[in-house]
Order: structure tokens, then C-alpha cells, then sequence
């Protein structure tokens, strides 16, 4: 799950981060009432959306009055932001941040990860702030420098020494720098944090370190533990159907091919998808409906299958290992009459009562396609999107 820029830097706060002063608004009367308490003589207005290369967009800009305060948060609220992250249709704008312009001098990078080869929390510090750091990894990977963290002690005060040291900090930003990473790791491991990112991490002339920007994701699985957290999902910044899936168990993901999955198993899922990719398809999604799949929820599968007009055909791929296969080529049918399927549908079952399952699926007069193995499947599924 991700977070806002702003609802990260208040998570930052409690952590002793230092984040430049603001306020999120959702409108431009707001907008210029957080500018006039905050003072000053410019300000920034920065939209909240789930994307990178907010500023390259138009996301983000820097005012120098406050009637250019309201007129840049309500000349974005409402509209779609696209940048070279989202889709063509962008993410809506429901709410802009505004604060105080800093006085930067450099900007550093900074970043909070789990790294699964080491299958450790990895710090990764670079002086090259501002940038993409998948352009500096590939062009400049020397100025990238990775700190593996023992999960036993902790961060340790050396570890933030030798950051320091990389990244030529003197005097007091020698020091903050320990208090932010403390503050950082403490924040990624008491609050399930999958990734946090500061980009830019800057100098201000003050010599003071200062979060200008904030990227922070959650571990989804870990959320029944923070419902403070949890309640700060912003289901707008999420694929419509993805966020019907989660209501009902199902790990569904919108992909741009004309093959429809239904698959129970998300390796099982991943292999249905290379197969219909071989055969000439292309995936128009991965749907991992669970070992324990019911009709009920394989007809809500059906329904966020048939939400996608680019779908040509729907390949389902069963094994019947915790359930029945005649029970679910039983809700295959009754789903497929629910939801009035008129799509062609190639159904793979193996496993208990395979045999059976399969001839209640031939025997039911639907437009259901009956394969003896994945392969098969795969290839009859290709073949009717094609028609």
C-alpha cells in the first residue's frame, strides 16, 4: 500500500524527521489560507498522487503570490496527472500539499529497503539527489552505496558514520544524519514499511538536513496491524478493479493483453501466464482467486474479468487440491449464467474429481471449452481471442 507525500511526512515527524512546514488541501480557498498562515513570499503546491516525476508533469510548482497559490491548486484538484510512471489516463488530483520553498544547497539520496538477495534491510545513500536513481544505478554505480543492516543489532552508529562520510557531510549534518536513519529504521520496522525513499534528502543554508520530498510503501499483508495506517488507503490512486478484488479475497492485477487468467495459485497464475505469452497471447491480467475458491467467488472473478472491454477470451485454470473439481466446474457454470457470459471460455481442471468436473462443463451448453492439459488451454484460449 502507498502513502501520500504528506501522509508520509507525518509519519517522518513522529519519528524526528525534519520535513519542510505544510498542510494538504483539497481545494484553491484552502489552498491560499495554509500559504497566508505559513507566511513568507513563496510557496509550493505540489499534487498528491501516487506517481513519480511529479515535477516533470506540471505537478509541481513554485508560486510567488498568494492568488497564484489558489489559482495552481485549483488548476490542478480535479484533473488527471501523467507522468512517465502512470497510464495514459494519469491519476486523479484529489488534493494538493503546500509548503515552504527550501533554501537548498545540495540534494543527497536516501532510501530504506528489503533487499531479497541478502534477505536484509538495506540503506541506500547517494549524492546524487534529484535524480532517478535507476539512472544513476546504470550510468554512475559507484556513487550508490548500500548498507546492509544486521536485523540482530540494529543499525549501527558506524553504518550512519560511514554514510556520512560518503556523502562529504561535516559539522552538524554529520550528525543529523544519524538521527535521521535511526529515525528512518525505526519507522521501517515498526511500522512494516516495504520502502521509504527520500529524494531529495537536502543541505538547506542553515546547514540542517530537510526531507523535501517523501515516497513510503507498506507491506499489505502486515496492515492488520496498523489500522491507523490501513485507514489511510486512497482507493482513487488504485485500479477500480483491483480495489473490488481486494474486497473479496482475490489478488487481481489489470495487465494491457486480450487473454483473460483465472487461475487458483499465484505460481500456478504465473506459469498460465508465460504459457498464453508462448502461444502468441498476451495476458490481460493475473487473478489468483485462492486454494479455496467458492462459485460465489469465482462469479465475482467473472465480474472483474468482463469490467475489462479489452477481453477476448477467458482462459481458467483450476487445480483441485483443497476443493473438488466437479464443485468447481459446478460454479463455473452457475457463475457463467449469473453474470451472463457470452465470451468464450477454456477451462483446464486437474485434480480430485478432474474427470467429472470436466464433463459437467461439457455437458452444460455454454460456450465453455473443455482442455486436457495447460498447454492445450493456453493455445485454445490464444486462438479464440484471435476469432
Amino acid at each position: 500500500m502507498n502513502l501520500h507525500e504528506f501522509q508520509a511526512k507525518q509519519l517522518f515527524s513522529k519519528y524526528g524527521i525534519a520535513t519542510p512546514h505544510g498542510q494538504a488541501v483539497t481545494n484553491g480557498a484552502q489552498a491560499r489560507q495554509v500559504a497566508e498562515q505559513l507566511g513568507g513570499h513563496r510557496w509550493v503546491v505540489k499534487a498528491q498522487v501516487h506517481t513519480g516525476g511529479r515535477g516533470k508533469a506540471g505537478g509541481v510548482k513554485l508560486v510567488d503570490t498568494l492568488d497564484a497559490v489558489a489559482d495552481a491548486a485549483y488548476d490542478m484538484i480535479g484533473q488527471n496527472l501523467v507522468t512517465h510512471q502512470t497510464t495514459a489516463q494519469g491519476l486523479p488530483i484529489h488534493q494538493v500539499l503546500v509548503e515552504q520553498p527550501s533554501d537548498i544547497q545540495r540534494e543527497l539520496y536516501l532510501a530504506v529497503l528489503v533487499d531479497r538477495v541478502s534477505e536484509r534491510v538495506v540503506f541506500m545513500v547517494s549524492a546524487q539527489g534529484g535524480m532517478d536513481i535507476e539512472t544513476v544505478a546504470a550510468q554512475t554505480p559507484d556513487a550508490i552505496l548500500n548498507l546492509i543492516v544486521d536485523p540482530v543489532v540494529g543499525l549501527q552508529p558506524y553504518q550512519c558514520r560511514r554514510a556520512a562520510f560518503f556523502l562529504g557531510l561535516t559539522g552538524n549534518t554529520f550528525k543529523q544524519l544519524q538521527t535521521v536513519m535511526q529515525g528512518l529504521y525505526r519507522l521501517f520496522t515498526e511500522n512494516d514499511v516495504s520502502l521509504v525513499e527520500i529524494n531529495p534528502l537536502v543541505v538547506t543554508g542553515h546547514d540542517e538536513l530537510l526531507a523535501v520530498d517523501a515516497k513510503l510503501n507498506l507491506d499489505d499483508n502486515a496492515l492488520f496491524r496498523h489500522s491507523e495506517l490501513a485507514a489511510m488507503f486512497d482507493p482513487t490512486q488504485e485500479d477500480d478493479a483491483e480495489v473490488i478484488a481486494q474486497k473479496f479475497g482475490l489478488n487481481y492485477i489489470t495487465l494491457e493483453g486480450e487473454v483473460a487468467c483465472m487461475v487458483n495459485g499465484a505460481g500456478l497464475a504465473m506459469a498460465t501466464m508465460d504459457l498464453i505469452q508462448k502461444e502468441g497471447g498476451q495476458p490481460a491480467n493475473f487473478l489468483d482467486v485462492g486454494g479455496g475458491t467458492t462459485a460465489d467467488r469465482v462469479a465475482e472473478a467473472f465480474k472483474l474479468i468482463l469490467s475489462d472491454n479489452k477481453v477476448k477470451s477467458i482462459l481458467v485454470n483450476i487445480f483441485g487440491g483443497i476443493v473438488r473439481c466437479d464443485l468447481i466446474a459446478q460454479g463455473i457454470i452457475h457463475a457463467a449464467k449469473d453474470v451472463g457470459l457470452t465470451l468464450p471460455v477454456v477451462v483446464r481442471l486437474e485434480g480430485t474429481n478432474a474427470e467429472l468436473g470436466r464433463e459437467l462443463l461439457a455437458n452444460s451448453g455454454m460456450n465453455l471449452h473443455v482442455a486436457q492439459d495447460l498447454t492445450d488451454a493456453a493455445r485454445q484460449a490464444v486462438a479464440a481471442s484471435k476469432e
